[in-house]
């Protein structure tokens, strides 16, 4: 299980408490992110490559990424819908001809899986294995933590409105709660106890951290299955946000999980107009923080 789990909050929460204004620094821990994000995906295929009987894990991984994109995918839609109900909100949509550069960042989501594939062929055809690969990878993710932390803090965000962005917490809470109850739901059918499924389903789409904090904890396979469950969701996200932000809004921007800050905000924005901003940005700052915390309290339960 995993050691210190919760030890990986610690680097955000202190990213978070220091300020810079330093713009070309900034930039510097802009692209470093960047950089670690595909490092740490590569480790995580590596791990994969050299894991004994790759092979015959292959078919069961599938299955379980499977049932886990389409479990989560019903529940979310179904919590995100019912707090749509409660919580209606009208954005006025700018159609499909107003998405700048939507096939590029379609293009992009597939880039976490070359990361991915490269690592796992490197893993398995070429590299011997390495034992400070899983350190390292931890190490990693813990300086990832502090600089996003870092980003968050300095990003120009009020932390207290964006905790008072009714329907960006709203949103952000619905689709954490309906991951979770997914989650327990999933729990013996993945053959997982019931506190490891729901490691699993708090990833909300943020697959670096999910991919080595789960792996790390239950083993690479299941490693991979948190990743590809995650990238998985984000590159749906893409596809459904236009055809569903002007009429449920809270369902397009909710289902990104914690991408919705970050890598589908320009599709948000684009497809549903300036309205949905503060609301996307909310949602995923809120569960930007609560996904490192619902990981490392579940795997430290073991």
């Amino acid at each position: 299980m995993l050691t210190g789990a919760l030890l990986i909050l610690a680097p955000l929460f202190l990213g978070f408490a220091l300020p810079l204004e330093n713009r070309p620094l900034m930039t510097a821990i802009h692209y470093t992110v960047e950089g670690l994000v595909y490092f740490i995906l590569a480790l995580l295929g590596l791990g994969l490559g050299q894991m004994e009987g790759l092979a015959l894990q292959l078919g069961n991984m599938a299955i379980q990424v499977t049932a886990l994109v389409i479990v989560l995918l019903l529940a979310n839609m179904a919590g995100l819908w019912i707090f749509h109900r409660w919580q209606p909100m009208n954005v006025a949509a700018e159609g499909f001809s107003s998405r700048p550069g939507y096939r590029r960042l379609f293009l992009a989501g597939l880039k976490p899986l070359a990361a991915v594939a490269i690592g796992v062929l490197a893993g398995y055809f070429v590299l011997p294995n390495l034992p400070m690969a899983e350190d390292l990878a931890t190490w990693s993710l813990m300086l990832l933590l502090y600089l996003i932390g870092l980003q968050l803090r300095n990003a120009g965000l009020s932390l207290r409105k964006l905790l008072m962005n009714r329907q960006g917490l709203g949103i952000a809470l619905a689709m954490a709660s309906s991951s979770l109850l997914a989650g327990l739901v999933l729990a013996p059918w993945l053959d997982l106890a019931w506190h490891e499924s729901l490691a699993l389903a708090s990833g909300f789409g943020w697959y670096s951290l999910s991919g080595i904090v789960v792996g790390d904890a239950l083993g690479p396979a299941w490693g991979g299955v948190a990743f590809l469950n995650d990238v998985i969701r984000e590159i749906i996200a893409l596809a459904i946000i236009p055809l569903l932000i002007a009429r449920r809004p809270a369902m397009a921007i909710g289902y990104g999980g914690a991408t919705a800050m970050d890598f589908t905000l320009p599709v948000i924005r684009s497809s549903g107009g300036l309205t949905c901003v503060p609301v996307a940005i909310a949602s995923g700052f809120v569960l930007s923080f609560l996904s490192p915390v619902l990981m490392g309290v579940f795997l430290s339960l073991g």
